[in-house]
């Protein structure tokens, strides 16, 4: 009785893939985004706490609100004679405010657009203003190194303080108390004020710039960014550090929550969007964006993913449904492939006094494998080396070099080739020569040919050309491989000095 033949071993290479932990998959779940461009960076994002969510977009000269189910601008404020900053919305929903580079802040109505209040004192360009959380006043801070609290209904200003000496550019207000207030600035100083008082009861030094900031509804934790860093402080304990974490490698502009306030984003000059858990502080995703991120917001309830760039694009991204995993997807076509008989018999139970003939199936052997089968090793090859096998699949045709080099057939499967097909392989070689599972195969596969064609160099002008470009890839590795070296040399004496200065 013929045994089955024994088919080609084909190597599994592991592959560097992201942990499938579920805040991976709950953020991989995001749809691929829409952008859309403007004349001016993209200022500020925020999301009105009602449903249905709408999002405020600050750029340039105005001021635009976007629907959350059709991302599609459906109104604009433009009463702006400069650059607008910080539109944000009232809790309701209702209002909106925003500063600008004139100085002024303006009130509108959502709903009419209308203009209702503007508030005029600051003598420089406004980046921050917020409703406090009882509705009736607006907290602002100035380039003119100020922050002034405003009475909504009278219009005019409550209080100013002027503890700050650099430009204010971020503040938020505490959802725990409608009197506390928190103001971040380019003097490296963030201070709390209790606007009943009239006083700073707290201030922390971040150690550089302050970008943005944030509290916890609770009113017990806030935090700190700008530079290379964020900061978690405890205010209850009078402005104790608790954690400096940051995974970015230029400066952080921007701060928000998300998942029920269990997660904070982060934005970045560097084009990442980091997110970390607020419990450990510890990093668990990063989305990528094609430029310099200014802001960056998530919808209350997580649908929603944006992000405001320097070069005036703004990313939206949308949370799809539940992913399919790769099982499942195989499952569904394998079902769909199968023939109606095939369901039907699928199901069948036969029964005790039934003779059953088990079916055999026929052997399916791949083309390459039919070749070795008949030891036509120079087919077998060249059915590996098939552009669409080898294009998607090289671990395929390296498998296949592989077990020819076993069965000592790779000279004969090389041998007597047309210079055409000798290309072909040398292109295979130089387009993953570079990759360190493939190599070891690969350069034995390249002195197997120099070895049986090396008289015809120089005589054959395409084979000349290629081996001249499979020497310059090989080179530039080299090059790149002696660089790797020298930096690792570099971080071993660093490490060498740094321990003996410790002990």
């Amino acid at each position: 009785m013929a045994t089955s033949y024994k088919k080609t071993l084909i190597e599994s290479f592991p592959t560097l893939r992201e942990n499938a932990t579920p805040d991976n998959e709950y953020w991989n779940r995001l749809e691929p985004p829409i952008t859309r461009k403007d004349h001016g960076a993209v200022s500020c994002i925020n999301f009105s706490p009602t449903q249905p969510h709408q999002y405020a977009v600050t750029c340039s000269t105005k001021v635009q609100i976007f629907s959350p189910n059709t991302n599609q601008p459906v109104k604009n404020f433009t009463r702006f004679k400069d650059v607008a900053y910080c539109g944000t919305f009232r809790d309701d929903g209702q209002l909106l405010v925003a500063g600008g580079e004139e100085g002024q802040i303006r009130l509108f109505d959502v709903t009419t657009k209308s203009m209702l209040r503007v508030f005029k004192a600051h003598t420089s360009a406004v980046r921050l203003s917020k409703f406090t959380t009882d509705k009736l006043r607006v907290i602002s801070g100035s380039d003119d190194r100020t922050l002034k609290l405003w009475d909504v209904a009278a219009e005019n200003v409550v209080h100013t303080f002027e503890d700050h000496q650099d430009y204010i550019r971020c503040g938020a207000t505490s959802k725990a108390s409608h009197d506390m207030v928190l103001a971040g600035c380019y003097d490296h100083q963030a201070y709390m004020y209790d606007v009943r008082q009239q006083k700073r009861v707290l201030s922390v030094d971040h150690g550089g710039p302050i970008e943005d900031v944030l509290i916890f509804p609770s009113g017990g934790i806030f935090f700190t960014a700008g530079g290379l860093s964020i900061k978690a402080w405890d205010a209850l304990s009078g402005g104790k550090l608790l954690a400096t974490f940051g995974q970015h490698h230029k400066t952080i502009t921007s701060l928000s929550f998300c998942s029920n306030y269990q997660r904070l984003a982060s934005g970045s000059l560097d084009r990442h969007v980091k997110i970390y858990d607020t419990a450990t502080y510890k990093p668990v995703h990063s989305l990528d964006f094609p430029s310099a991120i200014l802001s960056v917001a998530v919808s209350p309830d997580d649908s929603l993913v944006t992000a405001g760039m320097v070069d005036g694009l703004l990313s939206i991204q949308k949370r799809g449904g539940q992913k399919k995993t790769l099982q499942e997807k195989k499952a569904e076509k394998k079902r769909a492939k199968a023939s109606y008989h095939y369901k039907i018999h699928q199901s069948y139970t036969p029964n005790q006094e039934d003779h059953v003939i088990e079916h055999k199936r026929r052997e399916h052997l791949e083309k390459y494998d039919k070749y070795f089968k008949k030891f036509e090793y120079s087919k077998a090859l060249d059915a590996a080396l098939d552009m669409r096998i080898s294009m998607q699949h090289p671990e395929v045709a390296i498998s296949v070099i592989n077990e020819l080099i076993r069965r000592e057939g790779l000279m004969i499967s090389l041998a007597g080739r047309e210079p055409k097909s000798v290309k072909g392989i040398l292109r295979f070689i130089q387009k993953h020569i570079r990759n360190a599972k493939y190599s070891p195969t690969l350069l034995d596969l390249a002195d197997a040919i120099l070895e049986l064609y090396a008289d015809r160099v120089g005589q054959w002008p395409e084979l000349d050309q290629v081996l001249l470009s499979v020497k310059a890839t090989v080179d530039n590795e080299a090059d790149h491989m002696q660089q790797l070296m020298e930096v690792l040399g570099t971080m071993d004496t660093l490490f060498a000095s740094s321990q003996a200065s410790i002990s």
